[in-house]
């Protein structure tokens, strides 16, 4: 029961689109509330709110410098996330691995432009 209550928090929180905003951002690089806001136009008082609560459920972790405050993706909740959605992999693997498939025969069968005038 525990487990089912951890999953339905990280679901919670990676529910609201600003958070998952938030955590693609820092997926790329550690990044300081300033930075966040430019990119995603969003209000000091809205990102902090959304920080503190990624910070509260073990997503984000903050490094402070003198009077700046650095936040930076911790994988360990997305893992955890990952290892429940393995269960399911099983349903669109099959159908990912056969788009790849036509795909690649449609590659090879269309023929390249080289010589063409344009």
């Amino acid at each position: 029961m525990t487990y089912i209550v951890g999953v339905q928090t990280v679901f919670e929180v990676i529910g609201e689109p600003n958070r998952r905003a938030i955590l693609s951002l820092l997926a790329s690089s550690e990044r300081s509330v300033g930075e966040i806001e430019g990119q995603l136009r969003m209000t000091q008082p809205t990102v902090s709110k959304h920080l503190r609560v990624l910070r509260d459920a073990g997503f984000v972790e903050a490094q402070v410098y003198a009077q700046r405050r650095v936040y930076r993706l911790k994988p360990e909740p997305l893992k955890e996330l990952d290892d429940w959605l393995e269960q399911f992999r099983r349903f669109w693997t099959p159908h990912v691995d056969a788009l790849e498939r036509y795909l690649d025969r449609m590659d090879q069968s269309t023929p390249t432009n080289k010589g063409e005038a344009k």
